[in-house]
């Protein structure tokens, strides 16, 4: 199995129904961050591509059929080549309800999770996150210009560098109709996939924190 869809969108742009919609239409399993959390073969190849180790790329995503969400999306320059016949998913919203969604559960749960009771796991991954792409995507995540900055940086880059006939610029809002025709497959007789509301992503650490 090697990567059908390679996802390039920040976290916070509807990756979560993407991965829950991509399932759906037979290109998963999808992977995710939440799939780093889950399976205990993933951390170290994550904590090696952030040490700048050398890796088999079809390794990192052996038994997956497609990708959305950091970690992945940190390195769609590297898979694009990989994987040359995969397609790309750029998953975008509006900047400013990205910077509200990103700001009040990724940011604020790296500002947080040194204080926060957290199994060692999911400590150990966090910390390989924080210390490679977040440092390397953000001069300050916690800062809104800067985060947009860098959110504007990869939506451009993504746009400049991937061919327009294998890119398809998503925004969740608008459903089945423009992924279907992407990817070729019907549209399911199903309503769209939302998922991954502010309290669904805390539910993961036992709760938001009130400060930060």
């Amino acid at each position: 199995m090697s990567l059908q869809i390679i996802g390039s969108g920040f976290g916070r742009t509807g990756t979560m129904s993407t991965k829950l919609a991509l399932e759906v239409l037979g290109f998963g399993p999808c992977h995710h961050m939440y799939e780093v959390m889950q399976r205990p073969d993933q951390p170290a190849h994550w904590a090696a591509i952030a040490r700048g180790a050398s890796v088999d790329w079809h390794a990192v995503f052996a038994g997956f059929r497609s990708q959305v969400d950091w970690p992945g999306a940190a390195v769609w320059p590297q898979t694009i080549h990989a994987f040359p016949d995969a397609r790309v998913i750029h998953t975008e919203r509006p900047e400013e309800e990205w910077w509200r969604s990103f700001s009040t559960t990724i940011s604020k749960f790296f500002v947080n999770a040194p204080a926060m009771d957290l199994p060692p796991h999911i400590r150990d991954i966090f910390d390989t996150m924080s210390g490679w792409f977040l440092k390397q995507t953000f001069a300050d995540h916690t800062d809104r210009d800067c985060a947009i900055a860098a959110y504007r940086a990869n939506n451009r880059a993504v746009r400049e560098t991937v061919p327009a006939d294998r890119l398809l610029v998503f925004h969740v809002a608008d459903g089945w109709g423009p992924l279907c025709d992407f990817l070729g497959r019907p549209v399911p007789d199903t309503p769209f996939p939302r998922s991954n509301p502010r309290d669904e992503f805390w539910a993961h650490f036992g709760g938001e924190p009130e400060s930060g």
